[in-house]
């Protein structure tokens, strides 16, 4: 998708990437034929950058054919370099101005508490989006309400678009941090589907405060010449570059099937 666009956000849509896959094909509740169901599970992309994964995850979903991720950032195409509710129904909310995420998903969390619906929200952040400050009043506001139906996951992959985290901005100790604002906590592997699988089911038992999973991911994961290289934030692989990352893709997944 993003080499065909030109542009795109290939490094932290592959560190998201198994989180995504975790959310739609293990946990979530949804109809691909009824996007709009009012019952379905809420899944909001704070990092809308990243918005190339949950495209995928859309599409093998059913909600779009396949064959449209091509048209990724194209003029007049619902597939927007940022998540865009007013081109394509399947999302939630239209993100990207970074940080305003986690409010958008409290706020879907608290109608639903009190219409009396059962659906849960699940919210995705970037780790660099956690330093505007509009996450941290989300996330002293939703203990608060009791939003157990609420639950953030931070993509951790220790970088941001300038540089690495820690020579920006630090934000450890990042689990005491949410602890103290009275979330449940949790740290995992962000690349280990069994892990993830079983922290997303803890944090639906957790009662009576939102939850939150600090999953530690690698920038580019599953393409050698991008993990942990932050010129890929926001670049589009070469010809020559998406042919190496794609037999380095497929021959991971032969490995597992």
């Amino acid at each position: 998708m993003i080499h065909a666009a030109g542009s795109g956000h290939p490094g932290g849509s592959l560190s998201a990437a198994d989180v995504i896959a975790a959310l739609f094909f293990h946990e979530m509740r949804y109809r691909a034929d009824d996007p709009r169901w009012p019952d379905r599970d809420r899944f909001v992309l704070s990092k809308g950058h990243g918005v190339p994964a949950l495209y995928a995850a859309l599409a093998r979903a059913g909600f779009f054919d396949v064959d449209m991720l091509s048209t990724l950032r194209r003029l007049n195409s619902p597939l927007q370099g940022h998540p865009s509710v007013k081109d394509l129904p399947a999302v939630e909310a239209s993100t990207g101005s970074l940080g305003q995420g986690l409010s958008i998903a409290a706020g879907m969390a608290m109608a639903g508490k009190l219409d009396g619906k059962d659906y849960r929200v699940y919210c995705l952040l970037g780790d660099g989006e956690i330093q505007e400050g509009q996450v941290w009043e989300a996330a002293l506001s939703a203990p608060r309400w009791r939003l157990d139906n609420l639950t953030a996951i931070i993509d951790y992959n220790k970088f941001q678009l300038d540089d690495a985290i820690d020579a920006i901005l630090p934000l450890e100790p990042l689990a005491d941090k949410w602890k103290a604002c009275g979330w449940h906590v949790e740290e995992l592997d962000g690349h280990d589907m069994a892990a993830i699988v079983a922290a997303l089911q803890r944090a639906k038992e957790a009662k009576g405060k939102p939850q939150v999973l600090i999953a530690h991911t690698v920038k580019g994961k599953g393409v050698s010449f991008m993990e942990h290289n932050n010129q890929f934030h926001g670049r589009a692989p070469s010809d020559e570059e998406l042919a190496r990352a794609l037999a380095e893709l497929e021959g991971d997944v032969g490995e597992t099937r």
